[in-house]
């Protein structure tokens, strides 16, 4: 999978992307993510991208013309099945959707700033709006990152252990059950006497039934949205 991520501020991604699981799937040749940067793609000698909004208001916007250079030079090299802006008002990131993007072959994001991106570059290039929340933070990089550890895990090889993201929380609407490791009591805080048992069928039970009673206490709503998903279908 290639990822390519627009951005005025570049250096707010190199940490994210270069560690742990994503710099190991870059490593095996699984991910490639490429960081371009918005102010390549200026007119002006100050590398300006981004002007004062028109009908007034506080706050920049980024500038059409310098998007429009870039995402048509990407175009022009590689094809992508969506073109992503980060956006508070954009769908809400959930695994059904992660697990989705992580089937793509590639990918575009563009990163937001200040006041956010003008209007037409996402009435004429934009095929998906995503949020990771119903907050506002600084800029669109630190949600790309999001997005891009949720999908890059996913990805065929990436974890040592196939299973591992199967077993992830929200993977079929529910919340991962309780883990321990050694030692098995500490303090006189015991490890449930059944994942000691060695009985995988009953522990596979027991962690299904506690994913479901998790799920129903702190995230019923979750349920609600597996209904409706099913009626969707």
């Amino acid at each position: 999978m290639r990822i390519d991520i627009i951005t005025t501020v570049p250096e707010l991604l190199a940490s994210p992307l270069s560690h742990s699981i994503l710099q190991r799937a870059q490593d095996r040749g699984l991910l490639s993510v490429h960081i371009v940067n918005l102010r390549d793609y200026a007119t002006n000698k100050q590398k300006q991208v981004d002007d004062y909004q028109y009908g007034g208001g506080a706050g920049m916007v980024l500038m059409v013309e310098p998007f429009d250079k870039c995402i048509k030079d990407l175009r022009s090299r590689n094809s992508y099945e969506e073109i992503i802006y980060m956006s508070p008002d954009g769908e809400l990131l959930n695994q059904s959707l992660a697990n989705s993007l992580s089937l793509s072959g590639n990918l575009m994001i563009l990163c937001g700033h200040y006041k956010g991106i003008d209007e037409r570059i996402r009435e004429h290039f934009v095929t998906r709006e995503i949020s990771i929340g119903d907050y506002v933070i600084s800029g669109g990089e630190l949600a790309a990152a999001v997005l891009v550890d949720a999908i890059g895990r996913l990805i065929p090889g990436v974890l040592n252990d196939e299973t591992s993201a199967l077993s992830d929380s929200f993977q079929d609407n529910l919340i991962a059950p309780p883990v321990y490791t050694r030692p098995s009591e500490y303090n006189g805080w015991e490890v449930p006497e059944i994942l000691l048992s060695g009985h995988q069928a009953k522990i596979e039970e027991w962690r299904l039934e506690q994913s479901y009673e998790r799920t129903k206490s702190r995230r019923p709503q979750l349920f609600d949205d597996s209904e409706e998903n099913k009626d969707a279908g």
